[in-house]
């Protein structure tokens, strides 16, 4: 168990908060017009999010299980099938599949904490950023340097169990996490340009929000809490009775939102002060950000401090996509803790080959139109993680009878109950099947988009 609500909410922000929210969100905002977007974001986040990582907690804590086993005895419970299990078993693998390349990324970010310490970005021009970060990819041996490291630094939390390891990392983890924001938003707020990112970010101009851009928001809103991979369910598990699941989920997406925006509020008014491109897409954070810490007054320090937060966000979030993995090997197979992290993170590992491989020995080898990396993302992050979110909120607001989720919830059956059992029967699952089917391109096939 956890020890403490506030470990729970900690741990849970921690898996949420990661790369989708310092470095995709960012670039998002900043590809689709900035505060409109946010806008829709914000109300995605609320109405489609919130009642699905409520729903997630509430079957894990039900369950008290792995994902796995957590679904196949809720459902028997709940008079259904068994086979609800291969709900559980859909989210292990997403998640399974999504750490093997979030891991190659983060390792970037790891390789850019040391290039950042070692004064790389100094005088840097756009060509000589680009060429660095073309080195990187370049170099699959450096590539698979890095990501070894990240795999091991994950490894070594979970092995460690609840409270010993993963509590005991997100008690420092996260307020370390946040420290570095607080320093980064004190430089932005006295040396960058705030005003221009503050109106960027959060002055919304209604005709910017296109269908794709509020599609987009949609999709970024359901992926940044990390629901339908098992983790959140996973941690529910942990989850002391008595312990309120509303709140607590309340607590967790706020603090999620509020890194997000933060990150904006950081990397837009720095953007804007060098008189860079916000709608550099991917791109922002590897080779627009470098390029103004190489000019601007104290970037020699700033620099670490971001891309240390990059790497504190990553290492979070890593630890959670291991965890249903690995309770599922523990309560499964009767393995150790430690034993179950070492073999499940080396499968991962060797899995991330596949991607690191596909930015140079393999950028030439395309199939259903993509590279390795491509694929393995399209399957994990457009069809298995909204199928996965999905599949949860139909479970919880049709198969759990109304008094086994009022129960758990522990809320009575007022006006907050009412609110998130309509959410989680009708607007959540309704939208995540937009999401998914402008993901997988079958809008634009039905002639939608």
């Amino acid at each position: 168990m956890w020890s403490s609500r506030f470990a729970f909410i900690l741990a849970v922000a921690g898996s949420a908060v990661g790369l989708g929210n310092i470095w995709k969100f960012p670039y998002m905002a900043g590809e689709n017009g900035g505060g409109a977007f946010v806008l829709f974001y914000l109300l995605c986040v609320v109405a489609i999010g919130l009642p699905i990582m409520v729903s997630e907690i509430m079957i894990g804590r039900r369950g008290r299980r792995n994902p796995i086993a957590t679904m196949r005895i809720v459902g028997e419970e709940e008079g259904s099938r068994p086979s609800w299990g291969l709900v559980g078993v859909m989210g292990i693998f997403a998640g399974f599949l999504i750490l093997s390349f979030y891991s190659v990324i983060a390792g970037w970010a790891l390789a850019y904490f040391v290039f950042s310490l070692g004064g790389e970005f100094t005088g840097g021009t756009p060509e000589t950023i680009g060429a660095l970060f073309a080195s990187l990819l370049g170099d699959w041996k450096m590539l698979g340097l890095w990501h070894t490291i990240f795999m091991v630094l994950t490894v070594g939390i979970v092995a460690r169990g609840v409270e010993r390891g993963l509590e005991r990392f997100v008690r420092i983890a996260m307020p370390g996490l946040l420290l570095l924001m607080i320093i980064l938003l004190v430089y932005a707020i006295v040396a960058a340009d705030f005003a221009s990112g503050w109106r960027f970010l959060l002055t919304p101009d209604l005709e910017a929000l296109t269908p794709q851009a509020m599609l987009e928001a949609m999709g970024q809103a359901f992926f940044t809490l990390s629901v339908g991979m098992g983790a959140i369910m996973a941690y529910g598990a942990y989850l002391p009775e008595g312990t309120s699941i509303l709140r607590t989920s309340i607590w967790v997406v706020v603090t999620d939102t509020a890194i997000a925006l933060l990150a904006g509020l950081i990397i837009f008014p720095i953007v804007f002060a060098n008189g860079l491109d916000p709608a550099s897409g991917p791109g922002l954070i590897f080779e627009t950000l470098p390029l103004a810490f190489g000019s601007m007054p104290g970037g020699a320090f700033l620099a670490p401090v971001f891309f240390g937060l990059l790497v504190f966000a990553a290492w979070t979030s890593g630890i959670g996509l291991l965890e249903p993995a690995v309770a599922w090997s523990v309560e499964s197979h009767g393995r150790s803790r430690r034993s179950a992290a070492i073999v499940i993170g080396a499968i991962v590992w060797a899995l991330g080959f596949l991607t690191l491989l596909s930015f140079n020995v393999f950028a030439d080898f395309k199939f259903l139109g993509g590279t390795l990396f491509q694929n393995i993302d399209h399957l994990a992050s457009n069809i298995l993680l909204p199928l996965g979110g999905l599949f949860i909120a139909i479970f919880a607001g049709w198969v759990m009878c109304k008094n086994s989720s009022s129960e758990e919830l522990d809320i009575g059956t007022g006006p907050a109950y009412q609110a998130w059992r309509f959410l989680a029967r009708w607007l959540a699952p309704a939208a995540v099947l937009v999401v998914f089917l402008h993901a997988t391109g079958l809008l634009g096939r039905f002639g939608l988009m």
